[in-house]
This record gives C-alpha cells, structure tokens and sequence, in this order.
C-alpha cells in the first residue's frame, strides 16, 4: 500500500512539474541572473509541452491523484479501524472477591505480555469504588454483582450491557448444629448474615418464603461477614449465611463447624420452570465503549473464558494469585474454597435467561432492587 501510495505521489509532482512547464527552472534562474541570453529563452520555450500534451498530462495526473487519495483514504480508514478495534487498552475494573478469581489468570498474562490486547486492571474492595468509576468513564469493562448491573443499567439510562455471567451462587448455610439438614429445619431459629437489602438478604428471603418459613425465621443483619464468623465461632450452634471464600475460612478455624444448606442448590430447587440461576457475579461493558471496540469486547470475551478455563486446569497458580491479590488470605483455603465459589462463564441466550429469570424474582421482592425496573433486552449482549 505504502509504495503505491509513493509511486501514485511521484507522479503527481512529475505530471505537476510538465503542466508548468520549464517555468520552475526558468524563475529559478532569473533570480541568480539578471539577464538570459535571447537562444535560452528560444530553448525553453521549444521545451514547452504541447497543449495537447499538457491537457494529456494533466487528465493522466488528475486520475493518478484521484487514485492516490483513493489509496490514502483508505490506508487511513484501515489505520484507524486497526486502531480503534486492536490498538485500544482495555481498561477493566474487578472486586476484591469471588466474581474476580475468573479474571486472575487474564490479568496475570497481560501482566507478563502473553494477552492478546493491552489491558489495564483496578482491583477495589467496594463495589461503589468501580462503578462509579464506570459511570464516570474511568472504566470500560467492570465484574460487579449481577443485581447492580441492572441497577447501573437504569441509572446510566441503558449505558451499560452485561456481556457474561462470571460466578454462580457462593452462599452457603453454615453451622454446627446437628439438627439443620434441610430448609424445613430452619423454622424457629435466628440466622446472621449480612447487610439488610443486599444480595444475601434478597436470597435468603426469596427461599425463605416459597417453603412458607418467612415469619418463622428471625433474621440478625450484620455488616461484614467476618461479624457473622465471629458468631459461629463463639456459639457453633448458630446458623450463619456466608459467602465463600468465608465459609471455607469459618470451617477451617472450627471443626464444628460444617455446610448445612446449599443456596444455590436451593434455589434450583425452585426453579419449575425457565432458566433461572441463582447468578452471583456478572460482566459489563459501557455502551459507548462497546460501539467504538467491539472487536476488542469480543477479544476480552475470548480470553476471559480461557481464563475461567484455567480456574479448573490449574487451581494450584489460581490459588496463588487470588492470595497475591488479598482476595483470600492463604493458599490452603484458596485451595479448598475456589472450587465452591461456583466461577463460570456464560454468555448469550443462556446468559439472558439465567440473569432475567434471577433479577425478575430480585424485582418481585423489592424493584429498588435492580433499579426500579427490569431491563429491557438490549441489556444483553449478543455477539
């Protein structure tokens, strides 16, 4: 392209050069001499092309200079499509928790060069930390909670699509004592767990009332899951709902303690019809990002599955690298938590009816929820 383009440019000064005649040389001259001698002036005007030869010249110049800009545009348009949809560093934020140990394995590679497009990470341990970072333009893609992701939807007025589900259900029912094997068993007790009004609490009572237990069932809200912890650790016969890496941790410090119920399991259980999932974590992208470098999603899409992958293939680095990031303090607990923590990768159809089917029952709960709304289908991506 690049020596065409300077053939096609050389012909248009050669062509130039004979549309004005020797006059170039001839002004030239007359600035060094002040006088040119009357045989000089006959021999530069026998040079002179032809009329016909300068309308010939200049049409053969007229089309090599159309060519040319036909060549540099596109060239140009290349350059820039190349720019926009492989040249761009893709700028991802991811919590410090479950919905990131998918994501470990990308980072770890582009760290080391071995990605197959520029990325830049921000790992933040609030969930406010990186959306409002995405709301604001600061980040491209984001792993957030899932109900958030309809939440941001609403409020950036359909800026964002989520563009895969990174992690299932993580909570678990965790106690010592030996009478609680099935939900039934939970009426007439108090269970801790955390933050009213969040995804915990949105679960719990989901299960809660379709087996009728909601007003026989007392529910302790604390803060952080470590405060649940800490009641298990003190009183083993308290029923706690904890996320992992949490429950891998509260069981290893008592032997006591063991999984009693498995969310996820539970709601499954529920789920007579369509294809909804208990989904913990999912993927989003801005709009605005997403139509200038889509080829870019779609090559972050590609290798965040390949890093999912590596979650399975080798959990001994994957372990490593969620203790390096402080997601979970040991790598023996790493070990053992990681494979609970239900990391996957779904996209599609499949994506949509899991995540529709799990905000749906978020709205009927409480619709401030997931924003006051249900999102509308362009939510979804769709490669």
């Amino acid at each position: 392209m690049k020596k065409k383009l300077v053939g096609a440019l050389c012909a248009i000064s050669l062509a130039a050069a004979l549309m004005t005649g020797c006059s170039v040389n001839i002004n030239t001259e007359s600035s060094d001499t002040t006088t040119e001698t009357e045989e000089t002036a006959q021999a530069a005007e026998d040079e002179q092309p032809s009329e016909e030869t300068v309308e010939n010249v200049s049409e053969e110049a007229a089309t090599e200079e159309t060519e040319a800009e036909e060549a540099s545009e596109e060239e140009t348009a290349t350059e820039e499509n190349e720019t926009t949809q492989t040249d761009v560093t893709v700028r991802v934020g991811g919590l410090k928790g479950p919905t990131s140990i998918g994501l470990l394995s990308l980072k770890d590679e582009a760290a080391n060069g071995q990605a197959e497009q520029d990325y830049e990470f921000t790992m933040a341990t609030a969930a406010d930390e990186i959306t409002t970072a995405l709301v604001k333009g600061e980040l491209d893609i984001a792993l957030i909670p899932a109900n958030v992701s309809s939440v941001l939807y609403n409020k950036t007025e359909g800026n964002i699509s989520v563009i895969d589900i990174n992690t299932l259900g993580v909570l678990y029912m965790v106690s010592g004592n030996p009478d609680i094997a099935e939900v039934s068993d939970l009426k007439d007790h108090t269970i801790y767990l955390t933050g009213k009004g969040t995804t915990p609490d949105y679960v719990l009572q989901y299960i809660l009332n379709e087996n009728d237990l909601a007003d026989s069932v007392t529910l302790e809200y604390k803060s952080e899951a470590t405060e649940v912890a800490a009641v298990l650790s003190e009183d083993p016969d308290a029923i706690g709902l904890l996320p992992q890496p949490f429950v891998t941790a509260a069981c290893a410090q008592n032997d006591q303690l063991s999984v009693v119920l498995d969310m996820t399991k539970l709601w499954d259980d529920l789920q007579t019809e369509g294809g909804s999932r208990l989904v913990t974590g999912v993927t989003v992208v801005r709009n605005d990002f997403l139509s200038e470098n889509r080829e870019a999603v779609d090559t972050f899409l590609k290798e965040h599955e390949e890093s999912v992958k590596a979650v399975g293939d080798d959990l001994e680095t994957v372990a490593a690298l969620a203790v390096s990031e402080e997601i979970i303090a040991k790598e023996p607990i790493a070990m053992k938590a990681i494979p609970n923590c239900n990391i996957t990768f779904i996209t599609g159809d499949e994506m949509k009816e899991a995540l529709e089917g799990y905000l749906t029952v978020l709205y009927e709960l409480d619709p401030e929820s997931v924003g006051g709304k249900l999102p509308a289908d362009d939510f979804y991506y769709m490669q």
